[in-house]
């Protein structure tokens, strides 16, 4: 019997934990979903896989989302609109085409949120900004917006993110390929399933 993948062991392909936030809807191509984000703990496990989030900070965030469903709940929808946008502005990187100003109004106004719970400390003798921390629930979301936000403002310096071309897949990932031309999440599956398609319509013909 074929197991049903969750927030707890999907893939994370993406090469970059905004990329991987956008894959937390099983397929973007011939179908959409399932989608894993179901509950607000849902975001919570993802954001510890992703160290988004330290055991302290999703103990505290579990604590309160439990005290305040309807907060939880409006939070995680909050969380998916973030994502959708986030979808779409790295969709236009993929395509060329014209950006969404919506879209990217909604990740500035995220990640500013972010950014202003950020604190100056002192790591290893270095001073660094550091995240204060998640007491809101809120928080994660911030933080995935701050994450997208440095993606997308550091295009020129980075590997070009790309969607996979499984006709049900979708799902984005920084082409890390010697060649710069990779088509697949992962060679393994959507590309052995094309490899397999490509067989059988040989075959066939």
């Amino acid at each position: 019997m074929k197991m049903e993948k969750t927030i707890y062991d999907i893939s994370l392909l993406g090469g970059h934990p905004a990329l991987d936030f956008v894959n937390t809807v099983d397929s973007r191509g011939g179908r959409w979903g399932p989608d894993f984000l179901n509950r607000y703990e849902d975001l919570v496990v993802w954001a510890r896989r992703l160290d988004v989030i330290d055991d302290r900070e999703r103990d505290a965030l579990l604590g309160k989302a439990n005290r305040s469903a309807s907060d939880a709940e409006r939070e995680l929808g909050q969380a998916k609109e973030l994502r959708e946008a986030m979808c779409r502005l790295f969709l236009s990187e993929f395509n060329g085409r014209p950006i969404n100003p919506h879209d990217l109004d909604l990740v500035a106004r995220m990640a500013n949120r972010g950014l202003s719970q950020r604190t100056l400390g002192e790591v290893g003798g270095n001073i660094e900004w550091l995240c204060a921390d998640a007491k809101d629930l809120d928080a994660i979301t911030n933080r995935i917006a701050m994450l997208a936000a440095e993606l997308l403002t550091s295009r020129d310096g980075r590997r070009p993110v790309r969607a996979c071309q499984g006709p049900n897949c979708g799902w984005l990932f920084l082409d890390q390929s010697r060649g710069g031309h990779r088509r697949w999440c992962s060679d393994k599956t959507c590309g052995s399933h094309a490899r397999v398609r490509k067989f059988r319509a040989a075959q066939a013909g």
